[in-house]
């Protein structure tokens, strides 16, 4: 088993820190998309959408989309539970972590796409987009703030694929896009005391 990873894309950080969590010992194999690494016809074969990360299992069966990564680590290697522990608590942590995507990771990809230098000659960037996204995850940050009023991470009181995903989210917003959490957010300051001193945070 391996990991075709991206090292400072948040998705693949993501993985990263899922895996480090579980304390798996996989394999990472960067690929190089400036380079155009990730567009030749082997990587494609892995994935066609020439994305990163891609899973590749033992009998060669490449499994790509950060979060459903996560889920076949989490199906097959069960403990610690990222995911949530029954019925009821997996469908909130995962209400908590498509939230995580929609409202915060999602914009912040789309800040850095539509502002970005390295994107200029990839995509069609239209800065209204960058600034409009901009606004929403500065909203949205306020939002979390209230939600971790009376808890000590997103989902509950257990570290989840929800955190990790928040947290890769502002550590891109910080790094790519120049945003941080405001200092009168105390929750979600508190928040990212927390998960960010983890042992896996810098995985």
């Amino acid at each position: 088993m391996k990991l075709y990873d991206l090292p400072p894309s948040p998705n693949a950080r993501r993985v990263r820190i899922f895996i480090a969590e579980k304390g798996l010992d996989i394999p990472t194999v960067p690929v190089n998309m400036m380079t155009g690494e990730n567009q030749t016809e082997e990587y494609l074969d892995k994935n066609p959408l020439g994305m990163m990360p891609v899973l590749e299992l033992d009998d060669g069966t490449c499994i790509s989309e950060s979060a459903t990564i996560c889920r076949y680590l989490e199906e097959t290697n069960p403990n610690p539970a990222l995911m949530g522990h029954d019925a009821l608590d997996r469908a909130l942590v995962d209400m908590w972590h498509r939230r995580m995507e929609f409202e915060l990771l999602d914009p912040i990809i789309r800040i850095f796409v539509h502002s970005g230098e390295m994107w200029k000659d990839r995509v069609t960037q239209i800065p209204e987009l960058s600034q409009i996204n901009r606004v929403n995850v500065l909203s949205r940050m306020e939002w979390l703030d209230r939600e971790l009023n009376d808890r000590e991470f997103i989902a509950g009181g257990d570290y989840t694929v929800a955190d990790i995903t928040a947290q890769c989210a502002f550590v891109m917003a910080k790094a790519a896009v120049g945003i941080r959490i405001p200092s009168e957010l105390i929750n979600l300051n508190a928040w990212w005391a927390r998960v960010s001193s983890r042992p896996t945070a810098r995985a």
